[in-house]
């Protein structure tokens, strides 16, 4: 503060010294002559000269008023502040089985006193409220690209949706769910289910039993658009079957033996070593693309070009052809003699001959990217009795 004060009166005393007038010429006056004066701006007083300047008293008046007002504006918003803080509640003594009134609550976004402060004011923050905005429910389908490294499985989970259901849906596909390409525009519907072109004659009764699915499920679509109060579709038009399903075509390649269990004298090679169980027929246990289940009954693992595919259980190979083969590219199929069939599809190498016997863990042939296939990976089918069933249930 003291050195703000003669900053102050320093500034004030240069301007008083640029603004102080001059005093006016004299004609000179011979000594003898000269009048008895006393310097401009001194006086004597009991004998001694006492030096003063008007504009340095100016200046320390109007320091002392400044310095008045910032301390006065200090004290000021000191006690505006005191006045705006109000006191914290006090907590009042309740019956106990009385619940607390809201006006007894402390109110969000007001300053609170500290416990252990003695009354210090905490710093107040702007209450900020995160809404959260739920998503809202699709009735119409929409069209989605297909691009680079997707599969039905991704684009159904992607969509919350059953693989077979993009499949009911969209007939370029053919039922398969290898006949995926990148560029290819799919319709995804709203929910599981199938659309229908209403004919002259149907009913909702009759459609659904067609569908397996109820009538009061498309009727209740709100998609559908159906007058709930006379429930009636005009013939023509297209209407979502919410939970309907119908047969897929299964794309299989046909079976080179009879898969019998009588020690594998059932297939085309008249017998060979059986199987007693079932491993991983590649590197990874990665699925890569589709699962098993409707349109699709095998799995896709995995494996990079060239890398090994294993036979997973002993038999002998009944089937090791190059070519499209229905979509399956190169493929190899084994008899295990207890009447289970494996089908290893799209390889890029085949390294066995029909009639080969093999072990568990034989290497057969490598991964590839052949027949209709959508990116490197092994196709694996497992058959019994000559029908597919989840490998998941039979290797281990």
């Amino acid at each position: 503060m003291k050195k703000n004060l003669e900053t102050i009166r320093s500034l004030f005393s240069t301007l008083g010294t640029k603004f102080k007038r001059k005093p006016p010429k004299q004609e000179p006056v011979p000594a003898s002559n000269e009048p008895v004066t006393t310097p401009r701006g001194q006086v004597t007083q009991n004998g001694k000269t006492k030096k003063f300047d008007r504009f340095s008293i100016i200046s320390w008046v109007a320091t002392l008023l400044l310095v008045a007002g910032l301390l006065g504006g200090a004290l000021l918003y000191k006690n505006s502040l005191s006045a705006a803080a109000a006191p914290a509640p006090q907590p009042t003594s309740a019956p106990a089985e009385e619940e607390p009134s809201a006006a007894a609550q402390p109110q969000l976004g007001a300053p609170v006193a500290a416990a252990n402060e003695g009354g210090s004011l905490s710093i107040t923050r702007k209450l900020q409220l995160k809404t959260t905005i739920p998503e809202r429910e699709r009735y119409a389908a929409i069209s989605y690209r297909v691009i680079r490294g997707d599969a039905m499985l991704s684009i159904a989970e992607n969509f919350n949706l059953k693989s077979e259901t993009i499949l009911y849906v969209n007939n370029q596909l053919e039922d398969n769910p290898h006949n995926l390409k990148p560029g290819m525009e799919l319709t995804i519907p709203p929910v599981d289910g199938l659309y229908y072109t209403w004919k002259d004659g149907d009913t909702f009764e009759s459609v659904a039993e067609k569908f397996d699915t109820v009538a009061d499920e498309i009727i209740n679509f709100p998609g559908n658009r159906i007058d709930l109060t006379d429930p009636k579709v005009e013939p023509g038009a297209k209407v979502m079957i919410p939970g309907g399903s119908r047969a897929l075509q299964d794309w299989l390649i046909p079976s080179a033996s009879s898969g019998g269990s009588d020690g594998g004298s059932g297939n085309i090679c008249g017998g060979g070593p059986v199987a007693s169980g079932f491993g991983w027929p590649a590197g990874s246990h990665n699925i890569s693309g589709n699962g098993y289940g409707p349109g699709h009954l095998a799995i896709d693992i995995q494996a990079n070009e060239g890398e090994p595919v294993y036979a997973a259980g002993s038999g002998v190979v009944t089937q090791a052809q190059g070519g499209w083969n229905y979509g399956y590219g190169n493929v190899v199929q084994i008899d295990h003699g207890n009447g289970y069939v494996t089908v290893y599809a799209h390889l890029s190498v085949i390294n066995v001959g029909v009639c080969t016997a093999v072990g568990q863990g034989a290497i057969i042939g490598a991964a590839g990217n052949t027949g209709n296939s959508f990116g490197a990976h092994l196709h694996f089918e497992v058959r019994s009795g000559g029908t597919n069933v989840n490998p998941y249930t039979v290797v281990q």
